[in-house]
């Protein structure tokens, strides 16, 4: 095995409680992390995707910046991921600091979610083929739970700026159906549960950490009352975030018997950021992503060969 296919395969880790009468019929659901310019390594991977065609999943759930990143793939949009992270998110109407201390949104998404809207195309028709599939997960601003939302087409932008709404970085919950919400990784950063609660059996995982990775507390998560006084209940669902977040992690990894899950990482090396705004690293992420999908395509494929040749056994 060379350097390159190792690589591929330190990306790809498959867990299978599955018993040998699964078939290629098996529900399956497609799950994409946030992490906002880390989620340049799902661009690979569902860029990748997209060029070849590669739809083959029941569910498709998308958090935070990998709800923006599911919903292009869906609208085969080819580079538009990559091109919100690497131009429109590196620019400094998006992102401030000197406006933040100012009082102001650290990141703008509003600007971000007008300006892309009018100059990138999502493929809205193609997605709305989808509805009922796609699952937008959003936390509610003020009972702290998740929603997984299923809009309608013309609200599908909106849908996808609630999951965006990072709290304290974006000083506003985003209104939407009667109701206010925050970032969807506040409640349920991998909806792997929610997935299977669904019917799912078989779920990829696009993650944006490394597998190693566990979440630590937030440093400033005893004072998280204070700057978000005005939603107590996220408050406190923050500071159990790194709790619930490694929870879900082991669930991954011990899915129940009649379930598989393969999760799909960046290798160890991988140095994108929350807010990475270097050219160089962004890139060498994007390219990891895309050797990534390669191997997810060539393993779900096997996986789904498996299944025929089991179901052809059965038959004989």
């Amino acid at each position: 095995m060379n350097a390159n296919e190792s690589t591929l395969q330190d990306s790809l880790s498959m867990t299978s409680s599955l018993s040998n009468t699964t078939s290629s019929a098996t529900p399956s659901a497609l799950i994409i992390e946030g992490g906002s310019m880390r989620g340049i390594y799902a661009a690979g991977v569902l860029d990748e995707f997209i060029r070849n065609d590669f739809y083959p999943f029941d569910m498709y759930f998308g958090v935070s910046a990998g709800a923006s990143a599911v919903a292009a793939y869906l609208g085969k949009q080819y580079g538009r991921t990559y091109k919100v992270i690497t131009d429109y998110c590196r620019r400094p109407e998006f992102k401030s600091k000197r406006r933040f201390f100012k009082g102001g949104h650290l990141i703008d998404i509003d600007w971000l979610w007008d300006v892309t809207e009018q100059e990138l195309p999502l493929g809205l028709d193609r997605i709305d083929e989808y509805r009922g599939r796609l699952f937008i997960v959003a936390t509610d601003a003020h009972t702290g739970e998740a929603e997984y939302l299923t809009p309608e087409k013309q609200d599908l932008f909106q849908a996808v700026k609630c999951s965006a709404a990072m709290p304290i970085a974006y000083r506003a919950a985003v209104e939407y159906l009667g109701k206010q919400w925050l970032d969807g990784g506040v409640s349920d950063s991998l909806p792997v549960r929610e997935a299977y609660r669904r019917g799912a059996r078989r779920i990829l995982v696009v993650r944006s950490n490394a597998k190693e990775y566990q979440k630590q507390a937030y440093r400033l998560g005893p004072i998280f009352p204070t700057l978000l006084r005005d939603y107590p209940v996220v408050a406190k669902r923050l500071q159990r975030r790194h709790i619930e977040y490694n929870e879900t992690l082991n669930f991954i990894r011990n899915p129940p018997h009649d379930c598989e899950i393969i999760e799909l990482c960046p290798h160890s090396s991988f140095a994108a950021g929350q807010f990475t705004t270097d050219a160089r690293i962004l890139n060498e992420a994007y390219t990891m992503g895309v050797q990534s999908g390669i191997a997810a395509m060539r393993e779900w494929s096997q996986v789904l060969a498996n299944d025929l040749g089991q179901s052809r056994a059965d038959i004989l």
